[in-house]
């Protein structure tokens, strides 16, 4: 039985068999993992070059949450509230990664950081491609609107690269600072 039948006992979100339903509540799960992510960054990074990116980027990442969030309430689709922890937790579990430093931030932390958020919307482009795809034919989902969303990730992707490439002369060129 399909857990959004609104009939029977309800399936944890987690073993629905729609797949639209799974889709969508992996992609909120990577929407709070990345969220989480940025604000880490941010933390790490005020006072330095990469801050005022940043700040940009935190607020495109939430304003791109909401409109995830609108789409699910206007498709009907359940939220798997475990799902979202998972993520939450998961980006916590990875903050315990070895970065060339017993404490405190190391550049191979911000490089590495950089490197997931840009994974982070990547994956995103692609929710937001293959909901593209499936507008012509189911009116729940806005072709143009979501044409915007994709211009969006990718302007964000383009900007993350730029970052990334400094992040990585820091980090890794012949002048970055010992460890």
């Amino acid at each position: 039985m399909n857990a959004s039948a609104g009939s029977g006992p309800r399936l944890p979100t987690a073993l629905s068999s729609d797949l639209l339903t799974l889709y969508l509540n992996d992609h909120l799960a990577g929407s709070a993992f990345g969220s989480q992510l940025v604000r880490r960054t941010l933390a790490a990074n005020r006072g330095t070059e990469f801050e005022t990116f940043l700040v940009e980027l935190t607020s495109a990442l939430d304003a791109d949450r909401r409109e995830l969030e609108g789409i699910v309430d206007r498709v009907g689709v359940p939220t798997d509230r475990l799902k979202l922890a998972a993520g939450w937790l998961g980006e916590k579990i990875g903050r315990l990664k070895p970065n060339g430093q017993l404490r405190g931030y190391s550049p191979l932390s911000r490089m590495v950081e950089l490197e997931g958020l840009s994974g982070g919307i990547l994956a995103k482009l692609s929710l937001w491609r293959a909901l593209r795809a499936i507008a012509p034919g189911d009116e729940r989902f806005d072709a143009e609107h979501l044409d915007h969303l994709i211009g969006r990730a990718e302007s964000q992707l383009e900007g993350l690269a730029t970052m990334q490439a400094r992040a990585a002369e820091l980090a890794l060129g012949p002048g970055r600072a010992p460890v």
